[in-house]
């Protein structure tokens, strides 16, 4: 079969025309993959542990199974196989029906993102009227949540990021009241100016630097959720910045699958009555390697890949 393959750590993909076929296994599903969707852990975790190459990459995506149905699954495909192939093999538990109502790209970006989105803002428990930071904004999950948190109550939403450009598209389609470009001259002044004051939840998706930034930007009682590291993993944190705070960090992805199945029907719901907005980046399985180029360099949209020719 045609499959997007890794062939050691930190290698591009290559497109291979004959990799061979997932067989049926006992407990999982084989599914014909219609539509592939990358994401961050793929390119920054996904090949770190446990993995033998050549491998497929692994992504998520929507297929259908042996008996018509169309279904989603997560990036769990029994290895060595992935998303980006003609065919995978997937736990069945990871094997989740798709209402007739919702297409592919929706499917895909309510799963691992919208997942990674929700949880932490529920755990925040935003009150009505609350305004609410998130830190790496631009990206699927950063646009998520936005639109989640002011569905829930909040405010005020504010994304901040590095790309005034990508910021600047969130501000003009409404999913932002307001935006801060990070790296300027003083970014605790222009997150406070943003705040009218200070922030009651932050949603951290970077860690390092923009979060202990974002903290002297914090009303007292304010909820920090830390749920990524992109910009830094360890912290010279002065402990007075956390008085009457709390900061917790989160791990949005481990839970038992049928948890995780009633999140996402949930998050579908959710995204049809609140018309939840993504942007995507639409390719082929034969641009495999420009998929994962533009995930690499931060592509501020949800990648998607087109499977079947």
């Amino acid at each position: 079969m045609r499959a997007a393959i890794i062939s050691e750590r930190n290698a591009p993909p290559v497109i291979v025309e004959d990799f061979r076929e997932p067989q049926p296994q006992e407990g999982a599903v084989l599914i014909d993959v219609d539509t592939a969707g990358l994401g961050g852990w793929d390119v920054l975790g996904a090949y770190r542990l446990g993995v033998e190459y050549p491998c497929v990459i692994r992504g998520e995506g929507v297929g259908r199974a042996p008996d018509g149905r169309r279904v989603y699954f997560g990036e769990r495909s029994v290895l060595p196989f992935g998303a980006f192939a003609e065919r995978t093999l997937v736990p069945q538990a990871e094997v989740w029906n798709v209402p007739d109502d919702v297409d592919d790209k929706t499917a895909i970006s309510m799963g691992i993102a919208a997942t990674g989105a929700i949880v932490p803002l529920e755990k925040a428990e935003i009150q009505k009227g609350e305004k609410v930071l998130v830190l790496g904004a631009t990206g699927t999950l950063g646009q998520i949540a936005l639109q989640l948190a002011r569905g829930m109550g909040a405010g005020k939403v504010v994304g901040a990021a590095r790309s005034a450009e990508a910021l600047g598209r969130l501000k003009s389609r409404g999913i932002a009241d307001d935006v801060v470009t990070l790296g300027g001259s003083d970014d605790v002044a222009a997150l406070k100016d943003a705040a009218d004051g200070g922030f009651d939840v932050v949603l951290d998706l970077v860690c390092g630097q923009p979060m202990l930034t974002s903290l002297k930007a914090t009303n007292w009682g304010a909820r920090i959720m830390t749920i990524g590291t992109g910009a830094g993993r360890q912290l010279n944190l002065d402990i007075a910045d956390l008085l009457f705070r709390s900061l917790s960090c989160i791990g949005t992805g481990q839970r038992p699958p049928a948890d995780r199945e009633q999140i996402w029907l949930r998050l579908l719901k959710i995204a049809k009555e609140q018309q939840i907005q993504v942007d995507y980046l639409d390719f082929t399985l034969d641009q495999a390697a420009e998929a994962w180029a533009a995930q690499v360099s931060g592509p501020h949209a949800k990648i998607t890949a087109s499977i079947r020719r």
